[in-house]
């Protein structure tokens, strides 16, 4: 048997703690020297998009006190309080924004990775919370952090269980980044196809279309053809929303069918539960009016208007949503080009008097691309296992956010033991 973790006052850990400091300079200037790290910047469980930062041109002179250094620890102190993360170092000098407190964890007892953890676990949000101060606003002081009693296992045990926990964040990042990458490839094919008529204008110079077999080269035609919208492949025309898809506008049901102990069918009012590509399921509805399919794409027509999301699995859509899919029944294709319909969807949340909204006879008249069936259908049997793909590595990152998520609390509670060897003991309580 091993004893349970000490505790240690945060202060004794810290080698030094700063609020982020209030400055006036132009942000979004593309020419900036420094990039501004803000809590909108941090995703709830403590990632840094470093991409999303917004920079601004300062004297480094007058803030060089404040630039993150890597492996500072940083929490956010007010907006959405109390989420931590830990900078990893950036082409361009990083400031802290004002909502951001920075500490700088003495590395000789801390590993500021474990500590992220830590603050991001239910034990942890409980401490931060317990300290906020505010009854509108909620805010975290340094004074106050300083004075939390925080876990003190051995440095050794500190980097173990952030390497576990680091390993499944790893992976899930990896997955991201390769949806991230498939989607990008699958949009790039559909803007060559449907789009710029690549294979199309290569023909039509004598070219071999790049990037496709012949059976499918012969598919496209090898000249364009004059139309009321413009010039489009012979034999291809524009046609509308109405004529080409098959789209369902969603309707509400009686709240009092709603429920969260998933009786019924998952239920999306609007676009609140949409994620990167999928919506997470938070209600359901034992009493659905509008039905969406796997695969539909959905898109918000309530403010924002034009929100794009797939249903992952049957499901009930609220006055806020429409589902739509290609006559031929093409999910792939019908997706990609609700996304390069995006900047018409827009046009309907310009126009809205107070809120944005997009009724059916507007989405129906939308003029969009109609090629032959044929090609939809070549499109749709090298795109889908792109598709397939990416859902794939959602359930998976699912599944291991789920497992980290479980263990996290174990870790850090010391309900589980690292020695040296990084044996784990299970501590008996």
């Amino acid at each position: 048997m091993v004893d349970k973790w000490d505790v240690a006052l945060f202060s004794n850990i810290c080698e030094e703690s700063a609020f982020g400091p209030r400055f006036s300079g132009e942000l979004y200037a593309t020419d900036g020297n420094v990039a501004i790290l803000r809590t909108t910047d941090i995703s709830m469980d403590g990632r840094i998009e470093y991409s999303t930062m917004p920079l601004a041109r300062l004297d480094l002179s007058k803030i060089k006190q404040h630039i993150l250094r890597e492996n500072d620890l940083v929490i956010t102190r007010s907006g959405r309080v109390g989420t931590a993360a830990v900078f990893e170092g950036f082409r361009l000098p990083v400031l802290p924004g004002a909502f951001l407190i920075r500490f700088r964890l003495r590395r000789d007892v801390a590993d500021p990775y474990f500590y992220r953890y830590y603050f991001n676990s239910i034990a942890g949000q409980e401490v931060l919370l317990s300290v906020a101060t505010g009854s509108v606003q909620q805010n975290l002081n340094i004074t106050s952090l300083h004075g939390l009693y925080v876990p003190a296992p051995s440095l050794n045990e500190q980097r173990a269980i952030a390497r576990i926990l680091g390993t499944l964040d790893d992976k899930i990042e990896l997955n991201r980044c390769m949806n991230e990458t498939l989607e990008t490839i699958a949009r790039a094919i559909f803007k060559s196809w449907f789009v710029d008529f690549d294979p199309v204008r290569a023909k039509a110079e004598g070219r071999e279309p790049a990037g496709m077999d012949s059976e499918t080269a012969a598919l496209f035609p090898d000249s364009f053809e004059e139309t009321e919208l413009g010039m489009v492949p012979k034999g291809w025309n524009f046609g509308t929303i109405g004529q080409d898809y098959n789209l369902i506008m969603g309707q509400s049901p009686p709240s009092e069918t709603y429920n969260k102990e998933k009786n019924g069918v998952p239920f999306f009012q609007g676009r609140t539960d949409f994620g990167n590509r999928y919506p997470s399921v938070r209600i359901y509805c034992i009493n659905p009016t509008r039905i969406a399919n796997s695969g539909d794409t959905l898109i918000s027509v309530r403010a924002p208007v034009g929100d794009i999301n797939i249903a992952s699995v049957k499901c009930c859509i609220g006055r806020g949503l429409s589902a739509i899919r290609h006559k031929s029944e093409s999910c792939s294709f019908t997706f990609y080009m609700m996304l390069s319909l995006k900047k018409f969807f827009a046009q309907f949340e310009a126009e809205g008097t107070v809120f944005g909204s997009m009724n059916k006879k507007d989405f129906q008249e939308i003029a969009c691309i109609s090629p032959p069936k044929e090609i939809i259908k070549k499109f749709e049997k090298v795109i889908f296992p792109f598709d397939k793909m990416i859902w794939n590595n959602e359930v998976e990152s699912k599944i291991l956010a789920s497992v980290r998520d479980s263990v996290i609390p174990i870790l850090v509670s010391g309900t589980i033991r690292f020695c040296d060897n990084y044996r784990c003991e299970r501590v008996l309580l």
